[in-house]
């Protein structure tokens, strides 16, 4: 993909046709890529190649899912490069170069809006060497001190003998030279690419079509398969009958493994007919019974339990509790989310001997060749994941669930190339969810109306330790009390507890995890003891944020983004204004939400202003389009979404009970960007913390009335049109 002027023969195919092809020219990098040998390339750092034609490739590790770091990350190397960016081209790393190289790329997965703040200092590093050689070259070549010289637009120039020469006339000899172990970094106040909206680089391709995604592999002989897992989780295969569909034809086999049934075919929609005729007899377990209400009698169990786990112990909350002139006291519950990606699970996998070639929509492509190899049963090296881009991840296609599956599924049909791909139904109802929570918050205020102590219990499963199986420190998830043990404001007597309760429902990480719920409960609290405080509820926060390092931040985001909504201006009849601020993976946001409800119980959203300090905005234009899309998800999940239990299995199936946010409903949002600099913050999940609170505590002005649960569907309300 070019970055701006998109090459037409650039497409996927054609990446793969020129990865093994030689290219002259400077690549730096710490080994030789695929796509060329050291005596095409010389190599000095993975991360940049420069042609002779001046094109300069910048290849990007993680995953594309439409969160634009594929864009966003390349800028960096290409701000400390000097590049022209109208010249650059990005290209996926692989996760087998990666093994091969000893992790020279690093982490290659894209989980925890962290992309960007985990990689900069790295990716700083390669552009600044980069540059550091080719100024190196030219001074060299002109016989000048290398101070003499500057790098800008892809060129190095000479200003006194008014000399210069281009990247890639220059890179040959830059790649003779030895890499400096240290290099000096740009100076945020000199950047000139960084903080500009640069529109994504794949772009272009999506829009006519050309971006190949997980579900559009298409391979020579490729065979597919469609899979049942038991409706009940954890269940196993106990017989099946598939005389029906196996002469029928086009089907080539009809697998029992275990866990799942899969059907392979000559196309999909063939194994999918045949797989809904297959007679499978699943043995639940013990589980087939299990229910949302009895769920719910098993969270409010673990709120009565006489001992839990402490997040954190500011004071004595209980006996500060016991003195407050008035106390406050609310239960709040989110239920769970399944995930939902437009483009479902898919994997296509080939095993040819101990060769094993995988093409999945993996979040995590490290993963996947790990996982890949283990269940193939070959070596790690043996193993090729190639990058794809992904029709949405949200945190569902981390884990590597449906790629173990579809390597199974090429085990058995060794030699032919597999393409797995689940229906709607079956990712609605085998996801991992967003664990359901149930929190409790218990305040106590003084005579004044300051909030003296804050007793905030949780009980809900523990993501880590079911589905990673790690130990908890303490016995503290921290998902589970993300945004309550680290909460900003100035309470002396605060205790966070929590009860791990975990179910047979697997959990998983919804995109921004603990921060997409547990703000919702803290935020409209908050809006609570305002309210019995008789304090306007901006102003009631702002007052019990303390003066310090950390919560400047919160300060400043929460005025930024209430002065940009006009906070405290007077509103139509019938208007009502919401508002809420959260701090999360490294960056600080606000919302206010203004809205009104009808006689019929129709939510009108005016309008949405939300705002981040993610300290460096790399890519404002970016950062606009992750918020808008978080409101879009944010919203669908206020409304409508819950996943319920009944006999052990999710309710809902698709898109007409699992329902999504339409075009019309879609209000006004206005995107806030304060960045204040000195740190790297993230931006594709923070958005989704401050938008429920704030959209409830408007609801719930207009109402009269708190709203304590998720879904607001519920509650009778809906959603009216835009």
């Amino acid at each position: 993909m070019n970055a701006t002027n998109p090459n037409p023969g650039m497409d996927r195919r054609h990446f793969l046709k020129v990865s093994s092809s030689a290219t002259a020219g400077l690549s730096l990098g710490f080994f030789v890529p695929e796509r060329a040998s050291a005596a095409d390339v010389p190599q000095l750092n993975v991360w940049v190649e420069i042609e002779p034609n001046d094109t300069i490739v910048i290849r990007y590790a993680r995953a594309e899912m439409g969160q634009g770091s594929m864009t966003s990350a390349p800028m960096i190397i290409a701000e400390e490069l000097d590049a022209d960016w109208k010249k650059v081209r990005v290209e996926y790393a692989t996760a087998h170069d990666n093994l091969r190289s000893k992790r020279a790329y690093g982490d290659m997965a894209s989980v925890g809006s962290r992309t960007i703040r985990n990689s900069q200092a790295y990716l700083r590093q390669a552009g600044a060497t980069a540059r550091h050689l080719l100024v190196a070259a030219a001074a060299q070549q002109w016989g000048v001190p290398a101070s003499e010289c500057k790098a800008s637009l892809s060129k190095v120039t000479h200003a006194a003998s008014k000399r210069s020469l281009s990247y890639g006339q220059l890179a040959a000899a830059a790649a003779k030279l030895e890499a400096p172990k240290e290099v000096a970094l740009k100076d945020p106040k000199d950047w000139t690419l960084i903080g500009k909206p640069i529109a994504r680089v794949d772009i272009p391709d999506i829009v006519v079509g050309k971006i190949k995604y997980g579900i559009d592999t298409q391979l020579p002989g490729m065979l597919h398969a469609a899979v049942a897992a038991c409706p009940v989780f954890n269940g196993k295969v106990k017989s099946l009958d598939a005389s029906k569909v196996e002469n029928r034809r086009g089907i080539v086999k009809v697998l029992n493994l275990g866990e799942f049934v899969a059907v392979v075919a000559d196309n999909w929609w063939r194994a999918k007919e045949a797989l809904r005729e297959v007679a499978i007899d699943w043995d639940v377990g013990e589980h087939g019974t299990l229910s949302s209400a009895a769920i719910m009698a098993h969270f409010k169990a673990g709120m009565e339990q006489a001992e839990l786990a402490v997040a954190r112990n500011d004071g004595n909350a209980p006996e500060a509790l016991g003195k407050a002139a008035k106390v406050v006291e609310a239960d709040y519950f989110t239920p769970y989310l399944a995930h939902a990606t437009m483009e479902p699970m898919v994997c296509t996998a080939w095993l040819q001997g101990d060769k094993l070639e995988v093409w999945s929509s993996s979040q995590n492509p490290e993963a996947t060749l790990a996982v890949s190899a283990a269940t193939a049963g070959v070596p790690q090296p043996n193993v090729k994941v190639y990058p794809v881009q992904l029709g949405g991840g949200l945190g569902r296609k981390s884990p590597q669930d449906f790629t173990r599956q579809a390597v199974m599924i090429a085990k058995a049909m060794a030699g032919k190339p597999v393409k797995m791909l689940w229906t709607r139904e079956e990712e609605i109802q085998h996801g991992l969810y967003r664990p359901a929570s149930l929190m409790r918050f218990k305040a106590g205020l003084d005579a004044s109306g300051k909030v003296d102590a804050l007793h905030i219990r949780v009980s809900a499963p523990s993501i880590l330790a079911t589905l990673l199986k790690l130990p908890l420190p303490k016995g503290i998830d921290g998902q589970a009390v993300a945004s309550f043990n680290d909460h900003p404001y100035d309470i002396p007597n605060t205790l966070v507890d929590y009860a791990q309760r975990n179910t047979n429902v697997p959990v998983g990480f919804w995109r921004s995890v603990g921060h997409s719920q547990n703000p919702y409960g803290r935020e409209c609290f908050i809006d609570e003891l305002a309210q019995a405080a008789g304090k306007d509820p901006v102003a009631f926060r702002l007052d019990m944020l303390p003066n310090n390092e950390k919560s400047k931040r919160d300060r400043s985001i929460l005025e930024s983004v209430t002065k940009a909504a006009g906070w405290g201006s007077k509103l139509p009849a019938g208007v009502f204004r919401g508002v809420a601020e959260t701090e999360g993976y490294g960056s600080w946001t606000a919302c206010v939400c203004e809205v009104s409800v009808n006689a019929k119980n129709e939510v009108k959203i005016h309008r949405v202003v939300i705002g981040i300090d993610p300290g460096y905005a790399v890519n404002p234009d970016n950062i606009v389009a992750q918020f808008q899309g978080s409101v879009v998800h944010g919203l669908t999940a206020i409304f409508w979404g819950e996943n319920t239990i009944k006999e052990g299995r999710v309710e809902q199936s698709n898109f007409h009970d699992y329902r999504m946010m339409r075009l019309n409903e879609m209000p006004k949002v206005e995107v806030v960007i304060a960045p204040t600099g000195g740190f790297w913050g993230g931006v594709g999940e923070p958005a989704q913390a401050p938008l429920a609170p704030a959209l409830v505590n408007a609801i719930s002005a207009a109402l009269g009335k708190r709203i304590r649960s998720l879904p607001l569907k519920n509650h009778g309300l809906s959603l009216a049109r835009a």
